[in-house]
């Protein structure tokens, strides 16, 4: 079983925003470790710190080797940045904190990014396709930013049942 629960759409901890990692140390890699396992238990390829209630700036993406752009997979993602952004791809996107619901999103076609690695290392990555929409979605969610801020109102309308149940089901219960 994941070391986390993925919190749901209506929980305040999604709205967050990231908060630097000034030091990539042995709690951090223990958090991406289980950042991994919670991600992979839930069968996504993408998952923010925010995510799990916790606002380190840190995501984990792991996109299947055909759409990996070369790159090594998992990628651990620490203070990410996109620093360029080229074309447009308007494709389905989906999210863990909104389960079943999926709409059509606007993202760069391609991204450069930079950020840490576990070792403490500043890399850049240079990616198309399926991994750069991912690092956009997930730094979305470093900065606060939900799958629900790109819906159209037609979008919203058609979603609303769902939302409403996860925000409801999201409040605390006193």
């Amino acid at each position: 079983m994941g070391a986390y629960s993925i919190v749901k759409f209506g929980n305040k901890a999604l709205r967050e925003k990231s908060k630097v990692v000034e030091d990539v140390n042995d709690d951090i890699r223990k958090l991406a470790e289980d950042m991994l396992a919670t991600m992979r238990e839930a069968d996504g390829i993408g998952l923010a710190a925010e995510q799990i209630g916790r606002n380190e700036a840190i995501c984990i993406i792991d996109v299947p080797k055909e759409h990996a752009c070369d790159i090594k997979m998992p990628l651990v993602l620490i203070n990410l940045k996109v620093i360029e952004k080229d074309g447009e791809l308007h494709e389905q996107e989906g999210c863990l904190s909104f389960p079943d619901v999926y709409i059509k999103v606007h993202r760069s076609k391609e991204v450069t990014a930079t950020y840490t690695d576990l070792e403490g290392k500043q890399q850049t990555v240079k990616a198309t396709g399926l991994l750069s929409r991912a690092i956009q979605h997930e730094l979305d969610h470093l900065n606060g930013v939900l799958l629900v801020d790109h819906m159209s109102p037609v979008q919203k309308v058609a979603n609303a049942g769902k939302l409403k149940r996860m925000k409801r089901a999201a409040k605390p219960i006193f």
